[in-house]
């Protein structure tokens, strides 16, 4: 049974298709990353399947569970870190937690409040009042929230934007550990190096449609290779260069992004590039990651067939 499965969900606000029939399947025990740009409908699906709002058409069941006609027991599988930091100001760390588990009638829930505040470094806070904390603090306490009633699928909006490293490394740690031991983690982020190597398989997500799902390591296989960059002192990408270019909206910018196929590629473009008159400031070669296989998917023509 899929721990998430979506089917051909659609969504409007006004005159906004916010999700274009978007459909998908997350396997039970999977590190799921579900990545796009902002606007792209992310926050919405996670919205939908959360019950926070209702899809205009299509589906979702959370390990069978349908999110609107069986909700109780799809809420009880799904624990979800929202992006926004949202606390009562008037409690305590541990008041929180309590509160939270019991919504799900958990009164003995004690031993693993300790055991989720020790991962994530909030023991030391534990008698602290929401209002008091850090904003990396509060982070901390939505992730605690979202775990108190051990769910088997846990979604992560934007876990770590804006806060430090330290957190970072806590929080993946754990959430790791939890996966290792069969949890189902959706992810969203905007930090692709994170994505690339937490996520097993990948969705993209661009203006409200599935443009890519695969595994991530067949995403960098399939669009990543060599790259070459270039930053221009002087002069723009020759025209003869400009279909290798990972963003060809960037053409006339002073640095660039080609493609290559082998180092031997390298020589022929740079003599093409003084021959147009460039010069150069700055010539590096790397292999590319998730990163760049991301702007190449977003800046295609159109949805990526045979990734599934």
């Amino acid at each position: 049974m899929p721990a998430i499965e979506i089917r051909n969900v659609q969504k409007r606000y006004k005159d906004v298709h916010a999700l274009k029939g978007v459909s998908l399947t997350i396997e039970e025990g999977e590190f799921f990353g579900l990545l796009g740009p902002n606007g792209a409908g992310k926050t919405t699906l996670i919205s939908i399947l959360a019950g926070l709002a209702r899809a205009d058409q299509g589906s979702i069941a959370v390990l069978g569970h349908d999110v609107v006609t069986d909700f109780r027991a799809a809420r009880r599988s799904l624990g979800i870190v929202p992006q926004e930091l949202v606390f009562d100001p008037f409690f305590t760390v541990r008041e929180s937690l309590r509160i939270q588990s019991g919504y799900f009638g958990l009164n003995r829930n004690d031993d693993w409040i300790d055991e989720v505040m020790a991962n994530l470094d909030l023991t030391e806070k534990a008698d602290a009042n929401m209002r008091a904390l850090s904003g990396g603090m509060k982070r901390r306490v939505l992730v605690a929230q979202a775990l108190v009633h051990r769910p088997p699928v846990i979604v992560l909006d934007e876990p770590t934007a804006g806060v430090d490293v330290e957190l970072r490394q806590t929080l993946w740690k754990f959430i790791s550990r939890l996966n290792r031991e069969g949890h189902t983690i959706v992810l969203t982020t905007h930090y692709l190096e994170e994505a690339e190597s937490l996520c097993d398989r990948l969705a993209m997500l661009r203006r409200g449609e599935v443009v890519a799902l695969d595994r991530t390591s067949t995403l960098l296989r399939r669009f990543a290779g060599l790259q070459l960059a270039l930053r221009f002192s002087q002069g723009v990408l020759p025209a003869g260069l400009r279909s290798l270019a990972a963003d060809p909206n960037n053409v006339n910018g002073e640095q660039h992004s080609l493609r290559l196929n082998s180092y031997d590629d390298v020589e022929p473009i740079l003599a093409l590039c003084r021959a147009e008159g460039c010069a150069f400031e700055e010539i590096d070669i790397r292999k590319a990651d998730l990163e760049d296989v991301f702007v190449q998917i977003m800046n295609g023509p159109e949805v990526i067939e045979g990734l599934a």
